[in-house]
């Protein structure tokens, strides 16, 4: 239970960004669906990334990625980076579609 609770809280962090940006540049849109399953992949790899970078690393807790614990401000940590590394991927994944749509 201390493992699958911060993963979830990355998962559901990161879709709610990736449909934030989704909404906000509608370019960047991949839909809903699209939105939400890349927001959460997003999240995920966010949070991992902010675990492995000197100084982010107290944001996400000890653990980022895998057991960050029950422990509230850890997962306060890991929702913030989840709902940024979820809406940073969603832009890059609609920039690409963009691009691809163009050519």
């Amino acid at each position: 239970m201390d493992v699958i609770v911060p993963i979830l809280v990355q998962l559901i962090a990161g879709g709610a960004g990736g449909n934030v940006i989704g909404q906000l540049a509608k370019q960047l849109n991949l839909g809903t669906a699209g939105n939400s399953i890349v927001g959460a992949i997003g999240g995920l790899a966010g949070t991992w990334l902010a675990g492995v970078i000197p100084g982010l690393d107290a944001l996400v807790g000890t653990a980022a990625g895998t057991a960050g614990g029950l422990d509230i401000g850890a997962l306060a940590g890991q929702g913030a980076t989840g709902l940024v590394g979820g809406g940073v991927l969603t832009a890059i994944a609609g920039i690409i579609k963009s691009a691809m749509a163009k050519a």
